[in-house]
């Protein structure tokens, strides 16, 4: 090794991962770090000019100009290390610049001439010659959050830490859509600062679900907006239950009107009032698993509501929390029900809306209720025409409407958000009831006003259509 201990390519391979090894940001166990480590070197060996470019790149963290680093791309592009395959750029970026990072947020610095999207036979490995970007895509303009910026992705792969296994993404209907933090390091870039809401806390009313979209100016509405109901509020604006698995564990906590934040953390304070704090629970069916899961809760998520009942999430924890919110899954043009959100670290998002919610509550109620009045005239020999029920067809789509019930609705006013580890496509656990730890928020507001639609739905007998 030179006299500087900084190795060059013609240092023992050992001596070389051995220097590379103390630069890497600690995303990944250091067997497998060591691993991809030692199979890069070896196949720079011959290559001594892009050894030596990974050695300067690395050492100085990027501070100095460095050549591409090349290895041979394989048939479907992916690496396989220690068992686990990734693309291989995006696993020596993670070691080294960015351990949390997705494949779908790495764009290549102009210079490079083999980066992988490039689609050379050779592909730069270089975590320097990649920058880290909301990628490009869709544009969604309109989408309501806050410091966020949301990305409709599906992972290369999840590694799960209970059983050391790597799970390849599954066709499923569920989408993963990712809402990185606004605080960005330095050297990172995820949002347009046009996209940040004022000091004032008040919403910005455009973003796009990949990127930076057309702008529409900034206003507080929830000030100026008459009340939806002259209904007095009720004495608790939501209550929480915390499950592992598909149990509940403890009682359900309710959270005052008159305290509109409540932080939810995995601490053990049994005060109560704004803090519920899920570490002081026991469960006697808990496996090591959920016990895992629970310590790496830490300060949890920051829920607080808004207005007459808006709802903003803040993840405090070090590790992202995930949310099945049918808000967003509006907002970034999904199906009720169709996505998990996952909302990282500092991010602080919107998760739901009382004005669409009520919206929403009375079309599904009204249409459920048309439908069954159009079902039993067609039952009686009247088919619909397509003027009738909206132009809703007499047939699947007619049965369909008529199944909607009151728990159907009931789920318009319900919050579900899993701490720690995620469900859907991209994860082992296909349902929120596979994961460790996750909350079932039931907001009131919400539910008292759909007991209003209820109420106001007029229920009468089932009149043949003309």
């Amino acid at each position: 090794m030179s006299i500087t201990n900084t190795p060059t390519s013609n240092d023992a391979c050992l001596s070389i991962v051995h220097s590379l090894m103390c630069h890497r940001q600690g995303g990944e166990s250091e067997s497998f770090a060591k691993r991809a480590i030692e199979s890069l070197v070896k196949k720079l060996k011959e290559k001594k000019d892009e050894l030596d470019s990974l050695i300067t790149a690395i050492t100085t963290n990027g501070a100095h100009p460095s050549k591409c680093v090349t290895i041979q791309r394989t048939l479907d592009g992916r690496l396989q290390v220690a068992g686990r395959k990734g693309f291989p750029h995006v696993v020596y970026a993670r070691l080294w610049r960015w351990p949390d990072l997705h494949k779908n947020e790495l764009k290549h610095v102009k210079y490079c001439q083999y980066a992988f999207d490039l689609k050379c036979d050779n592909v730069c490995v270089n975590p320097y010659h990649y920058e880290r970007v909301v990628s490009p895509g869709i544009d969604l303009s309109g989408l309501t959050l806050s410091s966020s910026v949301p990305l409709l992705v599906k992972n290369e792969y999840d590694y799960d830490y209970d059983n050391q296994q790597c799970h390849p993404s599954s066709e499923s209907h569920l989408q993963i859509i990712q809402h990185p933090s606004s605080r960005p390091s330095p050297q990172e870039s995820f949002i347009n600062p046009a996209l940040l809401p004022p000091s004032d806390g008040s919403i910005s009313a455009s973003a796009s679900a990949f990127g930076a979209g057309p702008s529409r100016p900034v206003t507080n509405d929830i000030a100026f907006q008459p009340p939806i109901s002259n209904h007095p509020a009720p004495e608790y604006w939501c209550s929480i239950a915390y499950f592992e698995m598909d149990v509940q564990v403890g009682e359900t906590f309710k959270v005052l009107s008159t305290c509109p934040t409540v932080t939810v953390d995995g601490y053990v304070d049994p005060s109560g009032g704004d803090r519920f704090c899920l570490g002081q629970l026991s469960n006697v069916h808990r496996t090591e698993n959920i016990e895992r899961a629970r310590l790496h809760i830490g300060k949890g998520m920051q829920l607080e509501c808004k207005g007459e009942g808006d709802v903003w999430v803040r993840c405090l924890s070090d590790h992202a929390v995930f949310v099945q919110s049918y808000y967003l899954d509006r907002e970034a043009g999904r199906a009720p029900g169709d996505a998990v959100h996952k909302i990282y670290p500092s991010a602080y998002i919107k998760v739901f809306d009382l004005r669409q919610c009520h919206r929403q509550m009375q079309q599904q109620a009204a249409t459920a209720q048309a439908a069954v009045s159009a079902q039993a005239a067609a039952v009686a020999g009247n088919i619909p025409g397509p003027g009738s029920v909206g132009g809703i067809a007499p047939a699947i789509s007619l049965s369909a409407a008529a199944g909607i019930g009151v728990d159907d609705l009931r789920r318009l006013c319900i919050l579900r958000m899993s701490f720690v580890k995620g469900w859907g496509p991209d994860y082992p656990r296909q349902s929120i009831k596979e994961t460790p730890c996750w909350i079932e928020i039931h907001l009131h507001r919400a539910l008292q006003l759909l007991d209003e639609v209820l109420h106001t739905m007029p229920i009468a007998d089932p009149q043949p259509l003309d």
